[in-house]
């Protein structure tokens, strides 16, 4: 009696060439920007600060590059998030943190450090903060914002005082009682819910595009000229637009619930009467028929 042959099933061996190159390239950019941070603070601890404060800058770059890559070459998965994540606490959180310590934050022994840990603390609820904000919808006029300041930029801010000492030198920026009020503001700034700008959500018109490369190459040739400079103009700007974009943002925020009145009493809402002045509440453009 024949025995009926029984077909084993083939397995599939992934080839080198299934591997996507591209889908690594945002990757390896927030690995660059690990490494970066980590370097920094080999820097701070040799006593080249400047270097220390270069590294940080380059870690600051490829966290700007990693996520527009991502988006670029479609290659966004919820593994590089939680990547850049880790990345950023330690290039943005730990790395200044250490720098600043080691630069003038020692000198106040305990003190110096209860406030640089007080820093790196503020900017990994900063970061987890932001995680959980991605998976929530927000509404329509908080979409061009961020909420507190983002980590890359309070690290740039709280190295202000640094930029100032390397160019006019540490007659008073390296002061740690100074330098303890900047990261001590900075840190709750971190975890505030002031409206600041966000990079990611602004469009260049057509028409803007040529000055903005113009504008793009003259900031560079100051950058490699005078670094110290235009990185505290570029921390002192961005300081100033905090006020403006607080006022944008309520703006905003008032015209859409403007024209969700409108729409709801568009809708068939039956205003209350009151003053016509005042503003009205939550209940006086609800449909009749749902008031009780």
């Amino acid at each position: 009696m024949r025995r009926a042959r029984v077909r084993r099933p083939r397995m599939r061996v992934r080839r080198l060439s299934d591997l996507s190159v591209n889908r690594m390239v945002p990757n390896v950019l927030t690995l660059l920007a690990l490494c970066a941070g980590m370097t920094a603070m080999r820097f701070a601890m040799g006593g080249n600060f400047e270097g220390a404060v270069f590294a940080i800058i380059a870690a600051g770059i490829f966290d700007g590059l990693d996520g527009r890559m991502a988006r670029l070459l479609k290659a966004t998965s919820s593994f590089g998030a939680e990547l850049d994540s880790l990345a950023d606490f330690v290039s943005f959180g730990v790395a200044p943190a250490a720098v600043l310590y080691l630069w003038t934050m020692s000198e106040l022994h305990v003190l110096g450090w209860v406030i640089v840990l007080f820093f790196a603390v503020c900017c990994a609820l900063r970061l987890a903060r932001f995680n959980t904000e991605t998976t929530t919808e927000v509404p329509a006029y908080a979409a061009p914002f961020f909420s507190g300041a983002p980590a890359p930029a309070g690290a740039g801010l709280v190295m202000i005082p640094m930029f100032l000492s390397f160019e006019w030198g540490d007659w008073f920026f390296r002061s740690p009682y100074f330098n303890a009020v900047l990261i001590t503001g900075i840190a709750l700034l971190m975890v505030s819910k002031v409206p600041t700008v966000s990079l990611k959500r602004i469009r260049v018109p057509h028409h803007m595009v040529v000055p903005t490369l113009l504008a793009f190459v003259v900031a560079t040739a100051f950058l490699t000229t005078a670094p110290w400079p235009t990185l505290m103009v570029v921390g002192v700007v961005y300081l100033g637009s905090i006020p403006l974009t607080i006022r944008s943002y309520y703006r905003l925020k008032l015209a859409t619930e403007m024209r969700r009145a409108e729409m709801a009493e568009k809708s068939g809402a039956i205003p209350l009467p009151g003053p016509a002045d005042a503003p009205p509440a939550e209940a006086d453009w609800l449909p009749q028929e749902t008031r009780h």
